[in-house]
């Protein structure tokens, strides 16, 4: 088993495991659930967009275009977004039917937009891209993890090692839509509970270094002993939120 990873903890940026890049989908329960509820699950979508517009991700620095990806989040590392989820109904009870999946969202790339080259935040998940709106494949869209490049599919599964340097373009004159979601490998399953309030409170220094750039600056040490101090407050707001269904 690879030793636990985290971004926040290695300002290097740069993941040295030994793990492929890219993973096939067919052993996973969940992945073949999804794909057996695609219809369902593009409706759902398709829906909601048909009301709603979905929002920029907050780090505006991970992008050639402002607001050229553009999310709605089902759950992210643990905590449930209920107010999100009531219009998603179908789409939520068959993800939280897997434990595993700690995040999920439905993910928009303008096109003509690309994201920048960055690393995720732990090596104890892999992140998994389900294709809803695809329009076209490589070299005109596509997703590269180190040194390997694919396309995504509609119906059909990209699941990469996020830790990795990654990045993703669509250079067509249509936008991109897809299914998002984190699964804990499963050496890591008894791990969830420090896994998801380290990216937690990883997440949160981001949101405040977007907003007050001087944090930037900050001496790495100092961010490891911060965020070390802010972790079991995160691990406290997993519980509460879940419980009282603040979001």
């Amino acid at each position: 088993m690879s030793k636990l990873w985290f971004s926040i903890f290695d300002f290097s940026f740069n993941y040295k495991g030994v793990e492929p890049s890219f993973i096939k989908a067919d052993s996973f329960e969940w992945a073949n659930d999804v794909k057996e509820n695609a219809d369902k699950v593009k409706e759902e979508l398709s829906v909601y967009l048909s009301n709603h517009q979905l929002q920029g991700y907050f780090n505006t620095s991970m992008v050639t275009k402002k607001n050229s990806w553009k999310t709605i989040a089902l759950k992210t590392w643990g905590i449930q977004l209920f107010n999100n989820q009531k219009h998603f109904p179908l789409t939520t009870a068959l993800l939280n039917k897997y434990p595993q999946i700690v995040s999920a969202s439905f993910n928009l790339l303008e096109a003509n937009s690309r994201i920048l080259p960055h690393c995720g935040d732990t090596n104890a998940i892999y992140r998994c891209h389900f294709g809803i709106d695809i329009p076209e494949g490589l070299p005109k869209c596509g997703f590269k993890v180190r040194d390997e490049s694919r396309s995504w599919e509609n119906n059909e599964w990209l699941i990469f090692m996020d830790a990795y340097h990654h990045e993703a373009w669509n250079e067509s004159n249509a936008n991109r839509y897809i299914l998002l979601i984190d699964v804990l490998r499963d050496e890591y399953k008894s791990k969830k509970g420090i896994v998801c309030s380290t990216v937690l409170t990883s997440l949160f220094l981001q949101k405040r270094a977007e907003k007050h750039k001087i944090l930037l600056k900050t001496k790495p040490q100092f961010v490891k002993l911060i965020a070390k101090a802010l972790r079991p407050f995160a691990q406290v707001s997993l519980y509460i939120s879940n419980v009282l269904k603040i979001f």
